[in-house]
């Protein structure tokens, strides 16, 4: 027997409706269950495990979100689908504040719902085998709540099945992977998860220092050693004592300090700037990289001993764009633990088909930089495209000449068809000078929000003061 794509339950208080929607479904290789109240469903979800809610918005006695709000109490993984005949923004932004995943438009066809359908159970498989992988994850500690690795793709599970077993040791780890991928991060979760929990973590970053304060950083300096030392300074080394000293960018280290460093590495010993005494070091060392140092081995910067005594256990952090299934649970996470405002946000669908299809350079860093902006743009708590970045949802383009707003556009003008930009800009200069420039009115004629206005102002460079002078 095939087995089913995922078991729905569908709520709605017309039976026939109700009907001919599962047995379409069923046709569709679902398992479904049908029911006309939502007190039976609710007492239905405490029985049975179901994937997908799919319910009507307006029935007696309890509305669909009402509903879907008191099933995500049964199963918070439940994933919501509100059925609606009246569909309108407010609507809408209700159902997402709620939980829901989309809302469908009555009538429907079914054509047109597979695909939804077939993007939530994404999502709920997504959800669950989060949950999975949270119950294994935490075994592993964290600072806070913010500060914490979220994800459940291949190359995500077997970095924490590494972190597992190598955080309880004192042996060097060194970490690799491209900037904003959470090199720091991964160092923290070490740290927070070995003995050495309760002293210092204390970080140095290589690309950061003047390369003679590199030395003094590290292994602190006497007084008088050089102009300016007018006192005795315990480096990082020291402050870092029986806990873990962090070195980012390890890759930028002067060539002068690498000697050195492989010294400590190897006997722990190390001595102070202008100083004669020799300190033993109690430290647990984690390197960090975004170049290979392979490269800077064969050029001669780098040292081919302290690349070996690094590279003991070599953590490798993946891109984001090679884990894109993680992005709705790193959404989920920075919304919730990164909240501006009094009320947390929503994400539209589209927003998220954006964020997915786009190949973040920046990485995680950059996604929550992202997630910041649009949270401060937001209407009505919920993302969407237009609070994203235009980078986001268009390619870069050279900038177009710079129009003049009181040009009057002749016409009988030809437009070649081939450049579609020049007659993109020329129509919306054409309807701003049609509403004397009222942004809003123009907008609104032009099918497209506010800000999407504002941001194809800039894009044609049709100057802002100009058209704020005629607005005024």
């Amino acid at each position: 027997m095939t087995q089913p794509l995922g078991r729905i339950l569908v709520v709605d208080d017309e039976p026939q409706l109700a009907e001919a929607l599962r047995e379409n479904l069923v046709r569709e290789r679902y398992d479904v269950e049908c029911v006309t109240a939502p007190e039976k469903a609710l007492q239905l979800l405490k029985d049975e495990p179901f994937d997908l809610l799919l319910s009507d918005l307006m029935m007696p006695g309890m509305s669909g979100i009402q509903l879907l709000r008191a099933a995500h109490e049964i199963d918070p993984n439940l994933v919501g689908i509100i059925m609606t005949g009246q569909a309108t923004v407010e609507t809408a932004v209700e159902a997402m504040k709620s939980g829901a995943f989309d809302y469908l438009l009555k009538p429907f066809k079914m054509h047109g719902i597979l695909p939804v359908l077939a993007r939530a159970m994404t999502v709920r498989r997504l959800r669950v085998e989060n949950v999975r992988l949270r119950e294994y994850v935490n075994r592993l500690t964290f600072e806070s709540q913010r500060y914490q690795i979220v994800g459940q793709s291949p190359p995500i599970q077997r970095l924490l099945e590494l972190m597992e077993k190598v955080a309880p040791s004192d042996t060097t780890v060194l970490i690799r992977g491209a900037t904003g991928t959470g090199k720091e991060l991964v160092a923290r979760a070490l740290h927070h998860n070995s003995s050495r929990r309760q002293a210092n973590l204390v970080t140095i970053n290589c690309a950061a220092l003047q390369e003679s304060l590199f030395e003094s950083e590290l292994f602190g300096h006497e007084k008088g050693s050089f102009t300016g030392a007018a006192n005795t300074k315990q480096g990082l080394i020291a402050i870092a004592e029986k806990g873990t000293l962090f070195i980012d960018e390890v890759g930028e280290m002067p060539p002068a300090m690498q000697a050195k460093l492989l010294r400590v590495l190897e006997n722990g010993q190390y001595r102070r700037v202008g100083g004669v005494t020799e300190y033993h070091a109690d430290v647990r060392l984690i390197a960090a990289t975004n170049k290979p140092l392979e490269d800077a081995m064969a050029a001669g910067a780098f040292r081919e001993d302290l690349y070996y005594r690094l590279n003991v256990v070599n953590l490798n952090l993946p891109s984001l764009h090679e884990r894109v299934s993680d992005i709705p649970l790193l959404v989920e996470h920075f919304l919730a633990t990164r909240q501006i405002g009094r009320t947390r946000c929503a994400i539209a669908p589209e927003a998220m088909r954006v964020m997915m299809e786009y190949r973040w350079p920046g990485n995680i860093r950059e996604l929550a930089n992202v997630l910041e902006r649009a949270q401060i743009l937001a209407e009505n708590n919920v993302i969407t495209i237009d609070d994203l970045p235009e980078n986001m949802i268009v390619a870069p383009r050279t900038a177009a000449a710079p129009v003049q707003v009181d040009a009057q556009p002749a016409a009988d003008a030809e437009i070649s068809l081939d450049n579609l930009e020049a007659l993109e800009r020329r129509h919306i200069l054409h309807v701003l000078q049609k509403f004397k420039f009222n942004k809003v009115n123009a907008a609104r004629a032009l099918g497209v929000s506010r800000r999407a206005l504002y941001r194809s102002l800039e894009k044609y460079q049709i100057a802002p003061a100009a058209a704020d002078a005629v607005n005024s």
